[in-house]
């Protein structure tokens, strides 16, 4: 397992050298600086995803779910229209990046926070709030189409622009800004990481070991909401990259010990992300974008997951 480990840490430093070194044209220290923080920025939402979506499939004991069925990345998409729609395209909230993330970030963990403790509140079991959160994901995706609709079409674009995730322009207050919140939530998991292995057992099993299952899967599901909402808010929505890396890792370690498929996850989406952009950047020559590559292979290993009956 551990050579495992090791030849993907390999192939991830590989993809990142390959992808900051190559082609760096007239202006190597410019082209080089600029790819050192897309690179950071990739580390890091490929970081959050990967974590986030591998917690959420062991507390739902099942594969094929990722975090985005709770409706975060719709709402992500309906602050932004909205925030055009009320303010236009020139207010603060819109064109400075470091408002902007602000407030997406803090609407994404408010609603996570206030929308667990109302559904927890009542004893709610997983599947009610994994049907509560699609029926909200709907709801958050026609408020905001309806909102575009009614937005100026110049205004539109600014929407449009982070409708789909993209490294090119990560800024770099906005990276620091994220790795802070990252570490702080980050410290605040190392605590609850032990109890993934028991929780993939199931909710009885749990409880019969003693753990209290619905305070650390409340815990769990929190924590889900601050990651998906660091990466959405820096790069904007990747639906099916979760799904992907996590079943590919699956695939290739073979293990069910979340101390290694953790590592196991982050390196494989970290390689997915590099690949995807480099991909994108030179194949498509910027004619597509990262978000469209990865949900289009994601959506297919999707179909094949379901037509597969890969379920846990």
């Amino acid at each position: 397992m551990r050579k495992k480990l090791f030849v993907t840490a390999l192939i991830a430093l590989v993809c990142i050298l390959i992808y900051i070194f190559s082609f760096m044209g007239k202006f190597p220290e410019f082209v080089i600086k600029e790819r050192t923080i897309s690179i950071l920025a990739i580390i890091l939402v490929a970081t959050c995803i990967a974590i986030c979506t591998l917690i959420f499939q062991t507390i739902t004991n099942n594969k094929i779910l990722t975090p985005s069925i709770i409706g975060l990345d719709s709402l992500y998409l309906l602050v932004q229209s909205f925030l055009v729609f009320m303010l236009t395209a020139t207010h603060v909230s819109v064109y400075d990046e470091r408002v902007n993330f602000l407030t997406s970030v803090i609407c994404m963990i408010a609603f996570g926070i206030v929308f667990y403790k109302i559904l927890f509140k009542e004893n709610r079991s997983i599947y009610h709030i994994l049907l509560l959160g699609l029926i909200f994901g709907t709801f958050f995706s026609s408020l905001s189409s309806f909102f575009e609709v009614l937005i100026d079409p110049d205004e539109f674009l600014v929407v449009q622009g982070r409708m789909f995730a993209s490294f090119n322009n990560v800024k770099i207050e906005l990276l620091a800004l994220s790795y802070i919140l990252f570490i702080g939530i980050f410290i605040y998991m190392l605590s609850y990481f032990k109890f993934l292995d028991i929780l993939a057992l199931g909710k009885d099993i749990s409880i019969n070991l003693g753990l209290e299952y619905e305070n650390l899967v409340k815990r769990f599901l929190i924590i889900i909401a601050v990651l998906i909402s660091i990466s959405t808010a820096l790069v904007g929505p990747i639906t099916f990259l979760g799904l992907l890396v996590t079943n590919l890792s699956y695939e290739l370690f073979k293990t069910s010990k979340h101390s290694i498929l953790l590592v196991a996850c982050t390196l494989v989406s970290i390689i997915a992300l590099v690949g995807g952009t480099y991909l994108v950047a030179r194949v498509f020559a910027f004619n597509a974008t990262l978000s469209v590559v990865i949900n289009f292979i994601g959506g297919i290993y999707f179909i094949y997951l379901v037509l597969k009956g890969n379920r846990l």
